[in-house]
């Protein structure tokens, strides 16, 4: 019987531990699994059609992808806020009219790389200034605004309202051309996240911005200048919108208003796809650039096998509603994780 009654008092403990091993793996994979499965997809895709390993393909692909992963960095800052950023494809489009406008006046690489960064960052303040300091419900409503605004301008701006030829040799080199073999937007991609990285994992602003996005009211008792780190949130947004417009004015070696269309769905599912999540707090630049990746070599592979760009939008929109209810997933295990933690400590 004493055995017995020990046996009885030793397994709800071993239960629990079990149970705790069994949702943290499941935690860890959830965590690792956009990458597993693009790894996964890229071996797929190689064995149904031989072209996409190719070097010419895969240095296409890191074409295609760059200005959505440039500007999907910017938007992870936003959606770890716990906000959104809608107005990322007008102002991009704006923001090569103007450098195109620039251009026509002055033939000068610095001039129009500084008119285009300009003009997308002071979107992204607008964005910011309007939503903390407006008091309004949600970031959503000022930058639908601004999507609107911006696509507008770029219309009325452009010479013929449609596109316009012509960028200076250096964004031509930037977004167009590549380094042995390797597109040169590449390279700005991998900057950008470096510079995301050390901003969010070495200063104390990314720590700020992880506090509000995790609980905006304990980061304000804590003293937190939330109301700065939102704002300077959407700058950084803006900023690399204008990054992205330099990548695709070059590459194009053109500017125009209709750029960017639905790239704000874009750089949403990129960082959705890629494990980040909407609730805020959690994510980093990895999340970004993984899906940003999965994307364009969905798009690619697709392209390759002559299916109809419809379909492509359909297949998107399904890997959307795959990742936001493995967020749903990763969120309840984290609750039953904690659950099962507090439990030990009793």
């Amino acid at each position: 019987m004493g055995n017995g009654q020990g046996a009885a008092r030793v397994s709800p403990g071993a239960d629990r531990a079990g149970g705790g091993s069994a949702v943290s793996l499941a935690l860890r994979l959830l965590g690792f699994g956009p990458l597993l499965i693009l790894i996964l997809l890229v071996a797929a895709i190689g064995q149904l059609t031989p072209n996409f390993l190719k070097p010419v393909n895969i240095s296409n692909i890191l074409a295609q992808t760059a200005v959505i992963a440039i500007v999907a960095i910017g938007q992870q800052l936003v959606i770890l806020t716990r906000g959104i950023d809608l107005s990322v494809g007008a102002s991009l489009a704006l923001a090569t009219v103007i450098g195109g406008l620039v251009f026509r006046v002055a033939d000068s690489s610095p001039l129009v790389i500084l008119a285009i960064l300009a003009t997308a960052t002071v979107v992204g303040a607008i964005n910011g200034v309007v939503y903390v300091y407006g008091r309004l419900p949600h970031p959503f409503i000022i930058t639908l605004a601004t999507l609107s605004i911006c696509r507008g301008l770029a219309l009325e701006l452009a010479i013929g309202h449609t596109t316009m030829r012509g960028m200076p040799d250096w964004i031509n080199a930037i977004g167009g051309a590549d380094t042995f073999g390797i597109p040169n937007s590449f390279f700005v991609v991998l900057a950008v996240a470096l510079a995301a990285l050390v901003m969010t994992k070495a200063m104390v602003w990314g720590r700020w911005v992880y506090a509000v996005g995790g609980n905006p009211e304990a980061a304000l008792e804590m003293g937190i200048p939330v109301k700065g780190v939102l704002v300077s949130t959407y700058v950084i947004s803006g900023f690399c919108v204008g990054v992205g417009a330099i990548v695709l004015a070059g590459r194009t070696g053109a500017s125009s208003p209709l750029y960017g269309n639905l790239l704000e769905l874009d750089t949403i599912a990129a960082v959705i796809i890629g494990g980040a999540s909407f609730l805020g707090g959690r994510g980093h630049v990895g999340h970004a650039l993984i899906g940003a990746v999965m994307i364009g070599v969905i798009r690619n592979a697709l392209n390759l096998l002559a299916v109809d760009v419809f379909f492509q939008m359909i297949a998107i929109g399904l890997i959307i509603v795959v990742a936001v209810e493995a967020d749903v997933l990763r969120s309840r295990l984290e609750a039953r994780a904690r659950s099962i933690q507090a439990a030990r400590t009793q």
